[in-house]
């Protein structure tokens, strides 16, 4: 005869399942910390410094700088932003211009941000988090999310975000009140670290397509660099990104009806 189950049964199992829950968390927030508290806050942290230098010989205020690093979140966007103000262009235009800087972020945070679903109960924390996406914290997730539930990836995905977000906060205040002692060729190649940095983080995607578009855009951006520098960083992006997508998917095609 097969007993029924007891109140005490009931609440043994939910409380195991609650301190498994909290457990599952707890790893994924440990995670995002140990992924974060190394090269990619490293990497941000000099990088801002180069970007708060810069922004106090543009003139920016330190309110405005750290702003710019908080809202714009994109090296890009916040280099064009300190260079159009220091040439006294209108904030619409700016603006215009910040955006086409980092408008590497829409595909990002379309192909992300779904990935991130399954963890809310309520769809609009989504707009919030958004604002945390940058390439580090895609790539890192891209990587990690395959072994993590919806609760555990959004964990993880706001600790290692947040990390990487405070560095360059910090990065920034560090660089804005330091930029009397840093020369323009240092500052300059601080904030190049960061994009050789993402090209790094990028090889290491075990994707065939990012590593064909950073194959492509690396033949690809010298040549358009001498037709045209001011449209060049754009049109490699584009062309490598479009070719490697249609190479790969194309093979993919050719595989699957064979």
């Amino acid at each position: 005869m097969v007993k029924p189950q007891t109140g005490k049964n009931t609440d043994t199992s939910g409380r195991s399942l609650i301190v498994s829950t909290k457990n599952t968390l707890r790893n994924a927030a440990t995670r995002g910390v140990r992924d974060a508290c190394g090269l990619p806050a490293l990497v941000l942290l000099a990088s801002y410094i180069g970007f708060g230098s810069l922004a106090r010989e543009s003139g920016l205020h330190p309110v405005m700088a750290l702003s710019a690093t908080a809202g714009v979140w994109g090296l890009p966007g916040q280099i064009a932003l300190a260079e159009l103000y220091t040439a006294g262009t209108g904030m619409l235009t700016i603006a215009i211009a910040v955006s086409f800087a980092n408008a590497r972020f829409l595909p990002m945070a379309v192909s992300f941000m779904p990935l991130l679903q399954g963890g809310l109960h309520q769809k609009g924390w989504l707009y919030l988090l958004v604002q945390l996406l940058s390439v580090n914290s895609w790539v890192a997730g891209l990587r990690v999310f395959s072994e993590m539930n919806g609760n555990s990836r959004v964990c993880y995905f706001v600790v290692f975000a947040g990390i990487c977000v405070s560095a360059a906060l910090l990065g920034t205040g560090l660089g804005f009140f330091a930029a009397g002692s840093l020369p323009r060729p240092v500052t300059l190649g601080l904030i190049f670290l960061n994009p050789v940095f993402f090209a790094l983080v990028f090889a290491g995607v075990k994707a065939r397509a990012v590593i064909l578009a950073l194959i492509l855009g690396a033949v690809l951006g010298p040549v358009f660099h001498l037709a045209s520098a001011d449209w060049a960083v754009l049109s490699t992006g584009l062309i490598a990104g479009s070719m490697a997508y249609w190479l790969t998917r194309r093979k993919h095609v050719k595989s699957t009806s064979s």
